[in-house]
């Protein structure tokens, strides 16, 4: 199940070079949809647990280790892609997305960054949202 997600996820980025993001994501079906932000949560989860893994590992013998700032920015920063107030409803993000890429700012916007703003809103993190959407319109022109 994860490694046809995965493939869904690599084929997808791979197939969406021709087009521009609100084109790429409104090819899809609202099955394809809700299965890619699946495959995305699982990969993003899934790297903020391994590399967890490998810090424990890491600095396992070295009681008076301390977690450096960069790693909690990096969990930070993953945890922006997922939305906990949403849970397993993954149809919102759905939804949240087709009316993003409804406004015509935001079709070069990319998919996962697109992800990112709408979870950002979900959870309540307007501010950040707002922000990171001034900045990926900008990007994008």
């Amino acid at each position: 199940m994860i490694k046809k997600i995965f493939f869904l996820l690599l084929f997808s980025l791979l197939t969406a070079q021709n087009s521009s993001p609100s084109e790429f994501w409104n090819s899809y079906n609202k099955n394809e949809k809700i299965a890619f932000i699946n495959g995305a949560f699982g990969a993003f989860t899934k790297i903020k647990s391994h590399h967890k893994s490998e810090v424990r590992k890491q600095y396992v013998h070295d009681d008076n280790w301390i977690q450096p700032y960069y790693i909690e920015r990096f969990y930070d920063i993953v945890d922006e892609y997922i939305s906990k107030e949403v849970g397993y409803n993954l149809n919102i993000i759905s939804m949240h997305m087709d009316a993003f890429y409804t406004n015509s700012d935001n079709y070069n916007i990319p998919v996962l960054e697109a992800m990112r703003i709408v979870c950002l809103m979900q959870d309540g993190y307007k501010k950040t949202a707002n922000f990171r959407l001034l900045r990926s319109q900008q990007k994008s022109r």
